[in-house]
């Protein structure tokens, strides 16, 4: 797994063995260079330690040159029966980007049948699971989404890179909210030049790979311009009509119906997330109004720059992606003429969450009243930079964002 040392990423991993030679096909999806990979590398490690022998263990990684022939499922579920002939015991499949291969669902749906076997699966592709698979596999697959690092797992990753040492807390968030949670910017010198340039590379792989070439799209200077709106609008109001707009004052058609087309094919990459507006009084998901958060913040800034006057998104940003990663599902609150920034629910709990840079006497009036105007007893926070003594109004925390990541 190269030269660097392994983290292990514990909150996923205890997901993988806690399914481990349970009847269940293990789905780990995410964005490309997110580290399932590392993931698979460690679960390979870890069915090894349990007393595994390696003819038991057929493993393929599809990005790999090494495997172009077993792109064809026919020719990949001949190689795993011959394995499954020697093996002398139950077979241990892990497939890293399965999506490479035509009808993987095939394979995969015939050899659980056929053969007794433990099988891992990772793909960059958020169809991987709305297509033939689900029919198939309803009921016997467990999805483990993998994203890039959370703050507290950020901190952990830099203990590893000579650059990163010796910064306290507030500067590794500076720079988290520069550079973003993918685990490979610990692996290169911490140079400005250097991470951006790795940012542009890996940005420029998913939309080619998971994007323009997945979905056949031909006019990719279109889709480049939609993906520098969606970027530079994170946390604003999404409407398609305006991008179409916004294009046309530039001289290049663009129907809505398309730049839907566009937005879910990068959505389906793992580079936005799509948020839907909750009527809180109402009780109801609206149709319109939704809002985009991307993935990671690093290709954000690696695609339009860093800018001081985006803080208030980029904020928001990083507290709807730890909420994620929390396993809450996120909504934008819509609350009478006013907006709860984020309505997260969770099995029976809500959490009710402002997102601010930092509370002055002109906007702490204007961010706690959409709290104190519901009517539940679910927790409401205010979470801002602000380093000072976290205080409660009518029962309303405030919090500090940094505290928020690494409370668990």
């Amino acid at each position: 797994m190269g030269g660097v040392p392994v983290i292990i990423r514990e909150t996923y991993m205890k997901q993988i063995l806690d399914f481990m030679d349970k009847p269940v096909v293990k789905v780990i999806t995410g964005m490309r260079r997110s580290g399932k990979s590392v993931l698979l590398e460690l679960t390979k490690e870890a069915i090894r330690k349990n007393g595994v022998e390696e003819k038991q263990i057929f493993s393929i990684n599809f990005e790999s040159l090494q495997f172009e022939n077993m792109k064809n499922y026919k020719a990949l579920y001949e190689a795993i029966s011959a394995t499954a002939k020697t093996a002398n015991g139950k077979l241990y499949l892990l497939f890293d980007e399965i999506q490479e291969v035509d009808s993987w669902e095939k394979v995969i749906n015939s050899v659980r049948v056929d053969y007794d076997c433990d099988i891992y699966i990772t793909g960059s592709n958020a169809r991987l699971l709305s297509g033939e698979l689900a029919t198939l596999l309803s009921g016997r697959y467990i999805e483990i989404p993998v994203y890039p690092l959370s703050f507290s797992e950020y901190l952990e990753f830099a203990k590893l890179n000579e650059g990163e040492v010796g910064l306290n807390k507030d500067q590794h968030f500076s720079r988290f909210l520069r550079y973003g949670g993918l685990p490979g910017i610990h692996e290169i010198k911490w140079d400005d030049t250097a991470l951006l340039r790795y940012l542009t590379d890996m940005f420029n792989s998913v939309l080619l790979k998971d994007v323009i070439k997945r979905n056949k799209i031909r006019d990719i200077d279109l889709l480049e311009k939609v993906v520098l709106y969606l970027m530079d609008n994170i946390g604003n109001t999404f409407s398609a009509k305006t991008i179409s707009d916004f294009l046309k004052n530039q001289g290049r058609k663009l129907s809505t119906e398309t730049v839907y087309t566009y937005v879910k094919a990068l959505e389906s990459a793992f580079l936005i997330h799509k948020v839907p507006r909750f009527d809180i009084k109402g009780k109801r998901v609206l149709e319109t109004q939704e809002k985009y958060f991307v993935s990671d913040l690093g290709l954000r800034h690696a695609t339009i720059g860093y800018r001081d006057q985006d803080i208030s998104g980029i904020l928001e940003n990083v507290v709807y992606l730890e909420l994620l990663r929390r396993g809450w599902t996120i909504h934008i609150g819509k609350q009478g003429s006013c907006e709860v920034d984020f309505v997260a629910t969770r099995t029976d709990e809500r959490l009710y969450i402002q997102v601010c840079y930092v509370l002055t006497e002109d906007n702490t009036k204007r961010e706690f009243e959409p709290l104190e105007a519901i009517e539940d007893n679910y927790e409401k926070v205010v979470i801002s930079t602000d380093s000072l003594i976290s205080f409660n109004r009518n029962g309303i925390r405030q919090q500090n964002i940094i505290e928020f990541l690494l409370d668990r």
